[in-house]
């Protein structure tokens, strides 16, 4: 049974972290990160070891993620660009072997026929599937060793950084 997890802890773990950023004493503030690290550390490695044994290196998968994971199912290549962190110019690079591997496909882009569009194709979408349902039972056996405290700090520290900057406590 998936565990209960009670975000009023959370959110005050997170104002706490952000109170200790302010310190002198930045120790509890350095716990939450490091936690945060290692979890996600973990989970990443195990998504990476999976697909590679798709013949997908870490970049290639994240690529196929954006693109599946986007609102349409297709990006144009300066978005995937933009959302792999990466320069246009290596996006493209590997944009052409994803391509050549009938995981993505090129498609002109109705709003711009400038512009190119990405698709992710049916074997793009069987490879994101498999290499998730192959990670699950390792990220699930390793998030159920973490223990209530570990997994609330690794939590409230995500919650801490996706709010808006200055911003430590929402209004009604």
């Amino acid at each position: 049974m998936p565990a209960i997890i009670d975000f009023n802890k959370i959110q005050k773990k997170s104002l706490a972290t952000a109170r200790s950023r302010d310190a002198s004493n930045k120790h509890s503030y350095f716990v939450a990160v490091a936690q945060m690290r290692h979890v996600l550390r973990k989970v990443f490695r195990m998504i990476d070891e999976q697909a590679k044994k798709h013949k997908l290196d870490s970049l290639a998968h994240q690529a196929l993620l954006q693109v599946y994971g986007s609102p349409n199912q297709s990006l144009r290549v300066n978005e995937l660009a933009e959302r792999l962190d990466i320069a246009p110019a290596f996006a493209s690079n590997l944009i052409k072997q994803l391509v050549r591997r009938k995981l993505l496909e090129r498609g002109s882009d109705p709003s711009d026929l400038r512009a190119t569009l990405l698709h992710i194709t049916t074997t793009g979408q069987d490879h994101c599937n498999q290499i998730d349902a192959e990670v699950r039972p390792h990220v699930d056996y390793f998030t159920g060793l973490l223990t209530e405290d570990e997994r609330e700090t690794a939590l409230s520290m995500l919650v801490f950084y996706m709010r808006p900057q200055g911003v430590t406590r929402r209004r009604p």
